[in-house]
């Protein structure tokens, strides 16, 4: 079994605290790790500046499917970003805590 860590931003932090609660709640993932971020990019024609939360999901290949499908169900956004993470390298007891606190 392998780790996957899915990437998404939220609005704020009472979004992303609602759906890491539930996801780690549910066991589809073993933790979520998030911080305020600073984002430039372009929308709709404009260039915006704003602070958003930075997601990291942590889980396992076998969940991350369910893990995606529920990220994009649930997000605040209009278009969400939701990027997988290659992890090749990982410390066993790490793995075997988050194989261990999943489904």
């Amino acid at each position: 079994m392998k780790l996957a860590i899915i990437v998404s931003t939220y609005p704020d932090k009472k979004s992303v605290i609602k759906i890491s609660d539930e996801l780690v709640k549910t066991k589809i993932v073993a933790c979520v790790n998030f911080t305020k971020i600073s984002s430039i990019y372009s929308w709709k024609g404009k260039i915006e500046n704003t602070s958003e939360y930075l997601a990291l999901f942590k889980t396992t290949n076998k969940n991350k499917k369910i893990l995606k499908e529920k990220i994009k169900s649930t997000h605040p956004y209009d278009v969400p970003e939701i990027a997988e993470l290659n992890v090749n390298s990982i410390n066993k007891h790490y793995f075997d805590w988050i194989t261990d606190s999943t489904i």
